[in-house]
């Protein structure tokens, strides 16, 4: 099969991805074997190939939104056959015994494993995922509509659920890619209303489109104390930036991977008046079904831009220089 792999990570723009031929995967038991139909690109991806993420396997596949055909399974398999159409997510697996597991939050398992980090990704024509971290995907959403939903989607919703936005609320967005385009339609059918700050232009086109009540740059102050703010951008320049716009009793929710630097806080100025910061890991799969269920009832409509397969590399340059509004895919 043809597939992009990082065989050393650096700048995107030295070519840190290659193209070539691997063997066809196998699938073992209780795992699927998938003709990889569309795959999403991710931030994370971006921080894979240029090594903010230091990759867990040599020569590791990226890609972990990935929309495909059940073409074989292995032994054991029960819930999904040849032929039905599955998601593979950011989750690959965990253990099941640890003590976050047991209580209902594999998100912070000891020993988890993530599609395109710990095992090979959707950058490629074929893929092995375990069935039970397989999802199935409403029919209503087409193969390159589906893609970002199963991390851009996924992670937005989590994020939103760690902003804890009150009823009715101001929720503010800094940066304005896969994922918040994303959350911000489910805050908005939440009955929430939405600020978007964002250096991109484009984004701020697509923000303002997409029923923002307030639309800036990155650094810019909302015209009112936010109760709630989700930070996307991977800029730890922009933790007190968004701290400081909240209102009392507020919740800044960090949704990135990978984040730069934090500057030093001012207790007073950003996090007194019980402002709290939380971080964002993973998801459940609970947190998966829960967001199919609520993507399908908006329904979601995710902006992509599509790119063959064989230019994954551009896609992640495209992405890496804010040239893609929305969503990026490859398309096999």
């Amino acid at each position: 099969m043809r597939a992009w792999w990082v065989h050393e990570p650096g700048p995107i723009a030295t070519g840190p991805l290659v193209w070539g031929e691997r063997p066809d995967p196998e699938p073992g038991r209780q795992e699927l074997l998938i003709n990889v139909r569309t795959s999403g690109v991710c931030r994370t991806d971006l921080h894979l190939a240029e090594g903010d993420l230091e990759p867990r396997m040599p020569d590791v596949v990226p890609g972990h939104e990935v929309v495909g055909i059940v073409i074989d399974t292995g032994k054991g398999c029960t819930r999904f056959q040849p032929g039905d159409r599955v998601g593979v997510a950011w989750l690959g697996g965990t253990c099941g015994t640890c003590q976050y597991c047991q209580r209902g939050e594999e998100n912070l398992c000891l020993s988890p494993t993530f599609t395109g980090w710990d095992r090979d990704g959707g950058y490629a024509e074929k893929l092995t995922v375990s069935e039970d971290f397989a999802y199935a995907i409403p029919e209503q959403f087409p193969d390159e509509q589906a893609a970002p939903l199963l991390c851009s989607g996924i992670i937005g919703y989590r994020a939103l659920k760690r902003a804890a936005v009150p009823p009715g609320g101001l929720l503010g967005i800094y940066g304005f890619g896969g994922s918040a385009h994303l959350t911000a339609q489910m805050a908005r059918h939440q009955g929430a209303s939405v600020c978007v700050m964002t250096r991109s232009e484009s984004a701020r086109s697509l923000a303002r489109e997409l029923g923002a009540v307030f639309v800036g740059d990155s650094y810019d102050s909302p015209p009112d104390p936010l109760d709630s703010a989700i930070l996307f951008a991977p800029v730890g320049d922009l933790v007190p930036v968004a701290l400081r716009a909240l209102g009392r009793g507020g919740t800044l929710a960090i949704a990135g991977i990978h984040l730069s630097d934090i500057p030093s806080l001012n207790y007073s100025a950003d996090l007194f008046y019980e402002r709290q910061l939380r971080s964002v890991t993973a998801n459940t799969r609970s947190d998966g079904e829960e967001f199919w269920s609520l993507a399908a009832e908006i329904p979601l409509t995710p902006t992509t831009t599509a790119y063959p397969l064989a230019e994954a590399d551009r896609a992640l340059r495209d992405l890496a220089g804010d040239r893609i509004t929305g969503s990026a895919v490859l398309k096999a």
